[in-house]
């Protein structure tokens, strides 16, 4: 099936682009990678009668270390670019191992990070390792640009607080302590995850600050805070232990949805899982069979 007919615009500038967000509203929509907006479009899910395409405005793409030593991520920055990118695998290389396990090659060469975001299609890999990273964006509309926590800026399934009239410029992933852990496991079917969980361990005086996020069991990333708390200050395989004992208890009180990748039942038996391997793989331990 073919798409309804709409008017295609290439804007060259960021000013531009957020002009004809603007003028057209509702009726418009950017386009950074189309990978998941065109299949939308075609099944005619979806529906524009203008189509702003992003992809030749050099101000939404590179990658830049911030002062803080952390990454600043252009908006049309693909999966594929930021899996080979040298700034983000010696920063960041628990994101860069995500991006390079993003659904399929040309998925990954063509779609882009801030479309992924934008369009909140529940069964992505990238929101729950960048909450979990405290990411930030960078959301600009015409003479004005807002910053908010990537944690509330997906409101559920395909729903983000991201207005008509803005496009996600950047995302800010501030700079992490020296000796910061990370690792992302996830599980699923046909190159989409049906649960994947992030877990960053960033060093206290003793032990670890633990942060545990839950991706693609509902409509938004969600903060395994209770379990994270108790693993708080704990060396690292006194918190492992307490990781293992919870993680079923703790699982079971993650939200979660029935669709086509499982039941919630299924689902959060698979939180518990993965959450004890994310941990495992972020100390560099054996993984659990189980």
């Amino acid at each position: 099936m073919l798409p309804k007919r709409f008017r295609l615009h290439r804007p060259e500038r960021l000013a531009d682009a957020l002009g004809l967000l603007a003028e057209h509203g509702d009726d418009a929509s950017p386009y950074a990678g189309g990978t998941e907006l065109l299949i939308a479009m075609k099944a005619r899910v979806l529906s524009y009668k203008h189509i702003v395409d992003l992809k030749g405005i050099a101000a939404l793409r590179g990658v830049s270390q911030r002062k803080d030593g952390g990454l600043s991520i252009g908006a049309l920055s693909t999966h594929h670019e930021l899996a080979n990118h040298a700034l983000v695998r010696a920063r960041l290389p628990a994101y860069a191992a995500l991006s390079g396990n993003v659904a399929n090659i040309r998925v990954r060469s063509s779609g882009t990070l801030g479309g992924n975001l934008c369009f909140a299609e529940p069964h992505a890999d990238p929101p729950a390792m960048l909450c979990a990273l405290g990411a930030e964006l960078v959301l600009a509309s015409p003479g004005v640009e807002r910053r908010m926590d990537l944690a509330d800026f997906i409101l559920g399934e395909l729903s983000t607080a991201r207005a008509t009239d803005e496009v996600l410029k950047t995302i800010e992933v501030p700079g992490l302590a020296t000796g910061t852990l990370a690792a992302y496991r996830a599980f699923g079917h046909l190159e989409r995850p049906a649960v994947g969980v992030a877990a960053v361990a960033v060093p206290l005086a003793k032990g670890y600050d633990w942060r545990l996020w839950v991706g693609s069991v509902c409509g938004r990333p969600t903060a395994m805070t209770g379990l994270a708390g108790a693993m708080r200050g704990l060396p690292a395989r006194d918190a492992l232990a307490v990781l293992v004992a919870g993680a079923g208890e703790a699982a079971s009180k993650v939200e979660a949805d029935d669709d086509l990748r499982g039941s919630a039942e299924y689902k959060r038996h698979l939180v518990g899982v993965l959450a004890r391997r994310a941990a495992q793989a972020a100390l560099g331990l054996e993984e659990a069979a189980a």
